[in-house]
């Protein structure tokens, strides 16, 4: 077998945040100010994400899983309840369906976009009602959600989610944690939508280290409903009527009462100091994920060994992932051997993701199988992200280039 010689190139690393020196001021600011947990930074955070979006309302929490939690919650989800759940996704999306009790029903992906496949939607609802899932699984299942994930930014066709979920009744959560600021639109004389701009129930982002965004740790909800923004607010921190800030600031009362028993999931200032700088370069570090995957793109189009993700003009894509697949008829060697390739000549990367179905949890607790969900089984196998982030160098990206072109060309059948 082909081998590498050892590379004596530097590394480039999966992600590297982008702290400006605003942040870094924002953040002592708030240090000095005697006031460190959730209070006017977070305000001014939630009210500026909330213009971004271009939703009502926008509630801060200490990550995208935390948002989707309080999502599910908020709707009502019940122990034994349904909900439709991409099994191309991280262990949060279907996590919070069963912190509440209820059952993932798993949904295939679309073998271009990875999103979720709304065919395969249809069908699982059809083998549920004909008790043709999983034996796990009861055929009486009430199934009353749908949740989305735009994988890597790309946002799916919002428009044909909503259909479906009017038609079975049934409410949609939107997992942005990749999507921000993405957008999209059905053709080219249509305004531009906004990923939380009325696409879904609730609308959940993530600021964790690698995304568009960062707080560090940190999450939003957004939504345009006043009942669920109510109750969001009230279940992230303890399920109080009244948060900390309110009580402790001037003016504010002592007292609270609890309505309902809650969680601890509220975001700090010190955090939201950074997330308001973060939010103001947003588009301006979007755009330069987006000239990074367009040399991605151009380079390595040639390239017979891989498939390239898609980028969609009516799409604006969010490029959180820059997602290849590899075309192992065409190598010597499978995907983790590529991987170790691509490390050992020191460049970063990453797998998104082992679906669901193939996690020994859902495997032993409701009875799936590969092929239950075909071509997520199949495409994962192939699947390897590249190092994409705002500030790479020049040196990085063609790094990046030529060693996946050297690697294939070493391993090429």
């Amino acid at each position: 077998m082909a081998s590498l010689s050892v590379s004596t190139n530097p590394s480039v690393p999966f992600f590297r945040p982008s702290i400006k020196d605003d942040e870094i001021r924002e953040v002592v600011d708030t240090l000095r100010s005697g006031w460190l947990t959730t209070g006017p930074k977070v305000r001014q955070f939630e009210h500026q994400f909330a213009e971004a979006v271009r939703g009502r309302h926008a509630v801060s929490v200490n990550s995208c899983t935390a948002a989707l939690h309080l999502a599910v919650e908020a709707l009502g989800l019940r122990p034994g309840d349904g909900v439709l759940v991409p099994t191309m996704t991280f262990a949060a999306t279907a996590e919070v369906v069963r912190y509440q009790g209820a059952i993932p029903i798993l949904v295939d992906c679309d073998p271009e976009t990875l999103n979720l496949n709304l065919d395969d939607a249809a069908r699982k609802l059809t083998q549920l009602r004909e008790g043709k899932l999983p034996q796990s699984i009861p055929k009486e299942t009430r199934l009353v959600g749908i949740i989305s994930v735009h994988v890597g930014g790309l946002m799916q066709d919002c428009d044909a989610i909503k259909a479906f979920a009017t038609r079975e009744g049934l409410w949609i959560v939107e997992d942005a944690a990749h999507a921000f600021p993405s957008a999209w639109r059905q053709g080219p004389d249509e305004q531009w939508q906004k990923c939380g701009e009325g696409t879904a129930s609730v609308s959940c982002f993530s600021f964790y280290a690698n995304k568009t965004i960062t707080t560090g740790e940190g999450g939003m909800a957004v939504t345009d409903s006043d009942e669920l923004a109510n109750r969001i607010r009230m279940m992230s921190l303890h399920g109080l009527t009244h948060d900390a800030w309110s009580r402790y600031s001037e003016g504010g009362s002592w007292d609270y009462k609890i309505g309902a028993p809650g969680f601890k999931y509220n975001l700090t200032d010190i955090a939201a100091a950074i997330g308001i700088h973060q939010l103001a370069r947003a588009v301006q570090m979007r755009n330069e994920r987006d000239s990074i995957a367009k040399i991605y793109l151009e380079r390595l189009c040639d390239v017979q060994e891989i498939e390239l993700p898609p980028d969609r003009p009516n799409r604006i894509h969010s490029w959180h992932l820059f997602p290849i697949r590899l075309s192992l008829e065409r190598l010597t060697v499978d995907r983790n051997a590529f991987i170790e390739a691509l490390r050992q000549e020191g460049v970063g990367c990453s797998v998104h993701w082992r679906p669901l179905h193939l996690h020994p949890y859902y495997q032993d607790t409701f009875g799936w199988r590969t092929n239950d969900l075909s071509v997520a089984s199949s495409i994962w196998k192939r699947l390897i992200s590249l190092p994409i982030f705002p500030g790479m160098h020049d040196t990085e990206i063609d790094h990046v280039t030529q060693t996946v072109k050297k690697i294939c060309a070493v391993f090429h059948r």
